[in-house]
């Protein structure tokens, strides 16, 4: 059994999901051909069926395409409801020694939520996540909870390179009570076939083994070097719709996000409020961007004026919004947005970063914040609470 953050969650284990489990090796065995009888061509072309052995143990069964068809959509849940709204994946402090400075964090979490965001996307490569470890991370969690963060408004990044710790956290993440883990495709090894990225979420659903796990992909190729393509996303969709919910497409290809709005019933969320009012007007229920960790009102704002009908206004807001993107777009943004932060509230401990990134220098920091209010009348000073003298 994973183990998880020693607290009741909301969901329980499932034995192996016993309609969706997933014996990988087998699975990979029959896309080589090694199917005795039947008419299998591929993974989705079996469905599972317990052995004597237990819930734990499947053999696969080869069906038709009828068949298949109708399995899919055998699904025991409720449709997921999303976050509507803007979510931020929100920045992660560091006192002067590296270690997470969990006061800031809880303080900068609170202001979001007060600040208009629907929700937090903790330790998405905003907050620095694959330089922060797995205990760190749920640590952090516990810490959001404890702290009156309501649970079911956290959708924490999950994915590593490996399957182990991945599971640990994402099962850990679960039995807190989050929204859903955002989960990374293993992006070490490059240039893998689709066949082993779905064999890789296929097994991490299986070994997490929850009822209410709810994945929302994380698709952001430029800084990962692996994406998940639309075929992949559209068949693990199709095989796993209680557990495969969602998807982050931080690729800024609208292209791409426009054919994710097209998969059934799949929650996407742009990674960025450039292609806002596009995505709004084709179903999408907001967005989850970095930017939102200092312009999160204003987000927030175009959203429900295009949720009320009010759609030339919120088109107009838009394009301050999308200046406030581009302008910092311009500086390294996580570490530049942490000196505006380490400026206006005084707590130099925001400026700081973990290696390899570097802090943002005081120079460029001034220079963005110039930029931001003589450009935007953005004065970020009101946002934060300063320092006590």
């Amino acid at each position: 059994m994973i183990s998880g953050f020693g607290r009741s969650g909301r969901g329980h284990r499932h034995g192996a999901l016993h309609s969706k489990a997933l014996n990988v090796i087998t699975l990979l065995e029959l896309n080589k051909g090694n199917v005795a009888a039947g008419h299998a061509t591929g993974i989705s072309d079996c469905v599972p069926v317990a052995s004597d052995a237990g819930a734990a143990n499947f053999r696969w069964m080869a069906v038709g395409k009828r068949d298949r068809r109708m399995g899919r959509n055998r699904s025991h849940t409720m449709p997921v409801q999303p976050l509507r709204g803007v979510i931020a994946p929100n920045l992660t402090p560091f006192d002067d020694d590296l270690s997470v400075a969990t006061d800031l964090y809880v303080a900068h979490a609170r202001r979001l939520i007060d600040d208009g965001c629907v929700g937090l996307a903790p330790f998405g490569t905003t907050g620095e996540a694959l330089s922060v470890g797995v205990d760190e991370r749920m640590d952090a969690l516990t810490a959001l909870a404890d702290a009156g963060i309501a649970p079911d408004r956290l959708i924490p990044g999950t994915g590593l390179t490996n399957l182990p710790d991945t599971a640990r956290l994402t099962s850990a993440a679960m039995e807190l009570g989050c929204a859903g883990a955002m989960v990374l495709p293993p992006f070490y090894f490059k240039g893998v076939a689709d066949d082993g990225l779905y064999a890789y979420f296929a097994r991490l659903i299986e070994m997490v083994g929850r009822d209410d796990l709810r994945i929302y992909l994380y698709h952001i190729p430029q800084v990962a070097g692996v994406g998940l393509p639309i075929d992949v996303v559209r068949r693990l969709r199709t095989d796993f719709p209680d557990q495969i919910v969602g998807i982050k497409d931080s690729s800024g290809d609208w292209d791409n996000t426009r054919a994710l709005l097209e998969v059934d019933g799949l929650i996407v969320y742009p990674g960025s409020e450039l292609p806002l009012i596009e995505a709004l007007a084709l179903g999408a229920p907001g967005c989850i961007s970095a930017t939102a960790n200092l312009n999160a009102a204003a987000i927030a704002e175009i959203i429900r004026l295009h949720r009320d009908g009010d759609v030339e206004t919120a088109r107009a807001r838009h394009e301050r919004v999308k200046a406030f993107r581009l302008t910092v777009q311009d500086y390294a943004p996580i570490p530049a947005q942490k000196r505006l932060i380490a400026d206006w509230s005084g707590d130099a401990r925001w400026a700081n970063v973990r290696p390899p990134l570097l802090p943002t220098d005081a120079e460029a920091g001034r220079a963005l914040a110039e930029a931001l209010k003589t450009g935007l009348g953005f004065d970020g000073a009101s946002l934060v609470e300063p320092v006590a003298a």
